[in-house]
């Protein structure tokens, strides 16, 4: 009997940038992490010293050095260039894509559309032009098979759901773990989810995460005290193209 997917090798990515928004946010500490299968876990780990090529530095917000802890000095002292590190998290992304493994990514909407600016900022092809990587969002998944729970859907919050432990949070390398845990659990509760092969669970993550992206929106919409948020909520699953690409409705 063939082995589903959720018994085979996930590769969990998980990027810590310096802001919220995809278009300027930065990558600072990064980690690709290959998780499970009955193989040894591989992690690859990156520091950025926030250095470009031109010789410029992307300061890290004080709002931001509290969620993950880096400072500009702790970063150029531990980190290497933004370029250099960028390429590698790509390559590594493109890697595991080629292997035929998916990528395990929280929120990939997010950390997926960072690293998408960060290739065209540094001149790179993009990973969606390299590879054609299968995406698995912890986010969108846990949306779908329970909708209508209460409280957060943070990776912190779904750790605490699936029963998964969690270490030293926003540390990309745990974060990473954690995230390939949580998809192992879900598709062990919800063993519907492994009659899917990994291409049609991409696909219909693709369809569910536009529903839970409208209906975020249309929420704020109707919201007088969040009316102001509807129109931050992106269309695009597993990233957003950039500006110039997209279109939406």
């Amino acid at each position: 009997m063939a082995l589903t997917w959720h018994r085979r090798p996930l590769v969990g990515v998980d990027l810590e940038t310096t802001g919220t928004d995809i278009e300027t946010a930065r990558i600072v500490t990064a980690a690709v992490v290959r998780y499970g299968g009955g193989r040894d876990t591989h992690v690859q780990r990156w520091v950025s010293n926030m250095v470009d090529p031109d010789g410029s530095v992307t300061p890290i917000p004080a709002e931001s050095t509290a969620v993950h802890g880096w400072t500009n000095q702790s970063a150029r002292m531990a980190g290497r260039p933004a370029a250099e590190v960028v390429a590698e998290i790509i390559a590594a992304c493109a890697e595991a894509a080629d292997s035929g493994w998916p990528l395990v990514v929280m929120n990939a909407a997010y950390d997926l559309s960072v690293l998408d600016r960060e290739a065209a900022r540094h001149g790179f092809t993009s990973l969606f032009t390299q590879a054609d990587p299968y995406v698995l969002d912890p986010r969108v998944l846990d949306k779908k098979v329970d909708r209508f729970r209460r409280g957060g859907r943070t990776l912190e919050d779904l750790c605490a759901h699936y029963l998964v432990e969690l270490e030293n949070a926003h540390t990309p390398d745990q974060d990473a773990k954690a995230a390939c845990a949580v998809v192992w659990k879900l598709a062990n509760r919800h063993r519907w989810l492994t009659w899917k092969t990994i291409p049609e669970l991409h696909a219909a993550q693709n369809e569910w995460a536009l529903t839970q992206q409208e209906d975020l929106r249309a929420y704020f919409a109707r919201t007088p005290s969040k009316a102001h948020l509807a129109h931050e909520v992106r269309l695009g699953w597993p990233y957003v193209p950039a500006p110039s690409m997209a279109v939406e409705a």
